[in-house]
């Protein structure tokens, strides 16, 4: 029933999910677009504030070092459990680094701005192996899919607070007091898994009398033998790899885009950021609940298909030029059918992964997804010139086809969800 689905949304855990995905969406801006801001006001080059796009590298790489928190407890905090003893000393640690990041001189010392920024992404992609491996864990296989739209909400949320929260009270009160704020917000992602506690299903490892080797065959290897043994394990790699790929494609030139076809920043603030978030977020409810009616798998073609054909409105959109109506309407469903297939996407990752070796396995699929939107999307603004604003939209809509074929593919041989049963080492 539609009421029971909808109930989803405020079952404890899944209200907690949202408030840690507020704190996973929280760093990412204070490293790119409002540590920006802060660049440019400092008088920082433009070649400069380029290169500190770097710092966001840890984010792609993140699965190198998730096998230690998927094995040992977090020393200081074992009794706590292995999870929330991770989970509350890297929001610590991120704090720590935020607070020195708001001490940072990027006027006179940029590079060592930049090392300090490159901790709180070291530190905010652990809290991210963490958050997810929880949040997998305190939820049933029914409720991955308004637990996927859930973290789809907090993040953006944080991000909105990092952004153009951040801004407005580094207007008045500076940077410092601003990073300092944002730091002190991360005490709700402890608080929250105080209440909530450790996840049953937390296996906890052995480790007395271990030699170095076991714990590498059981917690660096193993997992990934564990996916390996998934019919068909490689195109599920490239399925994680493809299908969000017409959508970071887009999305590098969609701002350019607009300028460049006559709107103002004023417009794109007004109408694609308010606009395209109230869509995603509503889009992202839409495919949690879909997920749960109709299945992960048509959950995912139904929102390909979608936002495949969304895409196609910004070449209406480049025949039209500045309408700021159609504009409207463009954004609203481009970012609906895109929030849609997020939270399908999410789901669809969280169902991957085997419960013993969470922390391990979704920091290597949400990796594998981040290299796809970072790398593959690179080539956009050279398809853009050579293309013009309407090919490069035929194209970018087109790129939806690859990931579509491999989900076809998968449709047969796709094992769902989560497998629950623990594996003896």
């Amino acid at each position: 029933m539609v009421k029971d689905s909808f109930l989803l949304y405020f079952h404890p855990k899944i209200l907690a999910v949202l408030l840690l995905g507020f704190c996973s969406g929280l760093p990412l801006a204070l490293t790119a677009s409002t540590l920006g801001v802060w660049l440019t006001e400092a008088g920082v080059s433009k070649a400069a504030i380029g290169l500190f796009a770097a710092v966001a590298t840890p984010y792609t790489l993140k699965f190198l070092w998730s096998p230690l928190m998927d094995a040992t407890r977090f020393p200081a905090l074992g009794r706590l459990g292995r999870r929330r003893s991770w989970l509350i000393a890297t929001e610590l640690l991120l704090m720590i680094s935020l607070m020195a990041l708001g001490l940072a001189d990027p006027a006179h010392s940029p590079w060592l701005t930049a090392l300090i920024a490159l901790f709180v992404a070291i530190f905010s992609a652990s809290q991210d192996i963490v958050i997810d491996a929880y949040r997998v864990e305190i939820l049933k296989p029914e409720q991955y899919g308004a637990g996927a739209a859930t973290i789809v909400l907090g993040y953006r949320l944080g991000m909105i607070v990092s952004s153009a929260g951040a801004l407005y009270l580094a207007t008045f009160f500076g940077w410092m007091f601003t990073y300092w704020s944002m730091a002190l917000l991360l005490l709700i992602g402890i608080v929250t898994v105080m209440i909530c506690g450790e996840p049953e299903n937390s296996r906890e490892p052995a480790h007395h009398g271990r030699k170095f080797s076991d714990w590498l065959r059981d917690y660096v290897i193993a997992p990934f033998a564990d996916f390996m043994q998934r019919p068909h394990w490689l195109m599920i790699l490239l399925f994680i790899l493809l299908y969000k790929l017409a959508d970071a494609f887009m999305g590098v030139m969609t701002n350019p885009f607009l300028i460049d076809i006559g709107f103002s920043k004023e417009d794109i603030a007004n109408v694609v950021k308010l606009y395209g978030l109230l869509a995603t977020i509503i889009g992202s409810f839409i495919g949690g609940w879909m997920t749960f009616k109709i299945g992960t798998l048509r959950t995912l073609w139904i929102c390909g298909i979608a936002h495949g054909l969304a895409n196609l409105m910004y070449v209406m959109q480049a025949h039209l030029g500045a309408d700021i109506q159609f504009l409207a309407l463009s954004t609203v469903v481009e970012n609906v059918s895109g929030g849609m297939g997020t939270a399908a996407f999410v789901a669809f990752m969280s169902s991957l992964t085997h419960k013993q070796f969470t922390a391990t396995q979704y920091a290597l699929l949400s990796s594998l997804s981040a290299f796809g939107r970072t790398w593959l999307s690179t080539p956009s603004g050279w398809v853009a010139q050579m293309l013009g604003w309407q090919g490069f939209f035929l194209f970018a809509a087109a790129l939806a086809i690859p990931g579509l074929a491999v989900l076809y593919f998968l449709g047969s041989v796709f094992i769902p969800p989560s497998r629950q049963g623990s594996r003896s080492q």
